[in-house]
């Protein structure tokens, strides 16, 4: 049988991470700074960060969008990776979370690219599309809630531009996605998983990093 995926014990991590990852300091600082949250599981993982940042600078990404920021070590990373005149919308609901990340953006010196809006994403990503931004991203991120991935799957394909990247996290949510669904979560995630394998509005990839990421290019 061939190897699938290695299992990474913390040595082998450990290795990956030490032979690989190469954060900016305010990146590390925030990641320490979240790891004690309540909710750190919901940070995307350095490894995870720094993909998302080789992809955006692949693209020469100069326009993304996040849907779900948290304490903002996503957001960080992509801002770093744009070009001192890119834009990053991040669309989050939390005050709180979101507080926890914006020094570190200062710090990182990347504050400017970054435009938080404080509401629900999908009345902000209506927004967008009813002011004609249709076509006019390159990368978008989707981490939040996930009865709620349909949506702004949908529109934040209409807001890419034709080989435009879309990212999906937690699409494999701990291998609940494999089994008969029992939360609306779940459910929500199958269904989504199931559609973006039929469209052929995109190209598909789904790696087994972190919780799952879909990584799915507009056609």
């Amino acid at each position: 049988m061939s190897l699938r995926t290695l299992n990474l014990d913390d040595a082998l991590y450990g290795y990956l991470l030490g032979h690989s990852l190469r954060e900016h300091p305010a990146q590390t600082a925030l990641r320490e700074a979240t790891s004690g949250h309540p909710h750190a599981g919901m940070q995307v993982s350095p490894e995870q960060g720094q993909l998302m940042q080789l992809l955006v600078r692949i693209l020469g990404a100069r326009q993304a969008i996040e849907v779900g920021v948290f304490t903002g070590y996503s957001a960080l990373a992509v801002a770093l990776a744009l070009p001192d005149d890119g834009h990053l919308l991040a669309c989050d609901i939390s005050d709180e979370y979101t507080a926890i990340g914006r020094p570190y953006w200062e710090a990182a010196g990347v504050a400017h690219k970054i435009e938080l809006r404080l509401a629900p994403a999908r009345a902000t990503l209506d927004a967008q599309l009813a002011g004609g931004a249709a076509g006019r991203y390159d990368f978008a991120f989707i981490d939040a809630d996930k009865t709620g991935y349909d949506a702004y799957y949908e529109r934040c394909l209409s807001l890419l531009r034709p080989g435009g990247l879309l990212a999906i996290d937690n699409v494999l949510w701990g291998g609940s996605v494999a089994r008969t669904a029992d939360d609306a979560d779940t459910a929500a995630l199958q269904a989504l998983n199931s559609k973006l394998h039929r469209d052929e509005r995109i190209d598909l990839a789904v790696l087994p990093i972190g919780d799952g990421l879909t990584l799915a290019r507009k056609r």
